[in-house]
């Protein structure tokens, strides 16, 4: 099949976010200028850059009819934000997070969860998730939406801080049997990075021939 208007794929669901799958979530903690706080994940997101960490992520709001999401007020008002990664074992909490509620209601209440103090930045990160990057706010870029009352947006934000359990660290590296790290597909669909295996690139063996292509 082919199709190239989304509104006519003649598929029961749209079958985007279903091919570009796995990914990772960010679940982020933001707070207002009151420090009242926030949290809520997203799918849309990834990591940009290595030097510096640079992250993005993707605020978007389409099943409510538009308006911005309570995470993008706050990141604008206080130039601060945390993405929590979120492990298998917090799969229900991340998503009870996600429940659409009034911004005065804090959801990591509202999902079971402690905040735990951040280094650099103000934002509390989850007291549970293994992994954490405290980010900065650099810029947030306004994307063309095929709906009048949705407004689509990215936000880049600087990672200043790391967090990781200690407890998924071994021999100097992050092991992925233990960290357990939770993706989203299409549809209402998870997965769970558990088989992992490595592939050296081709440049890898570069320095074993001459240029002529022999050892």
């Amino acid at each position: 099949m082919f199709y190239d208007d989304p509104r006519n794929h003649g598929l029961k669901f749209s079958p985007f976010k279903a091919l570009v799958a796995p990914r990772p979530i960010a679940w982020v903690s933001s707070q207002d200028p009151d420090g009242n706080l926030n949290l809520a994940p997203y799918s849309f997101f990834n990591a940009v850059a290595d030097s510096p960490p640079m992250i993005m992520f993707a605020p978007n709001n389409p099943r409510m009819g538009g308006g911005r999401k309570d995470t993008l007020t706050n990141i604008e008002a206080t130039n601060q934000f945390v993405v929590n990664l979120c492990q298998a074992d917090l799969m229900h909490q991340m998503n009870t997070s996600s429940a659409h509620v009034d911004p005065n209601v804090d959801e990591f209440e509202l999902a079971g969860l402690a905040p735990a103090p951040s280094i650099n930045v103000k934002p509390p990160r989850i007291k549970e998730a293994l992994a954490a990057l405290e980010c900065e706010f650099m810029f947030r870029t306004r994307l063309p939406s095929s709906h009048p009352k949705v407004e689509n947006n990215v936000v880049f934000g600087k990672v200043v801080g790391v967090y990781i359990d200690d407890s998924i660290i071994d021999d100097g590296m992050v092991q992925m049997d233990k960290y357990r790290p939770l993706a989203r597909l299409g549809y209402m669909d998870y997965t769970i990075v558990e088989n992992v295996f490595a592939i050296d690139r081709p440049d890898h063996d570069l320095a074993d021939y001459d240029k002529s292509g022999k050892k």
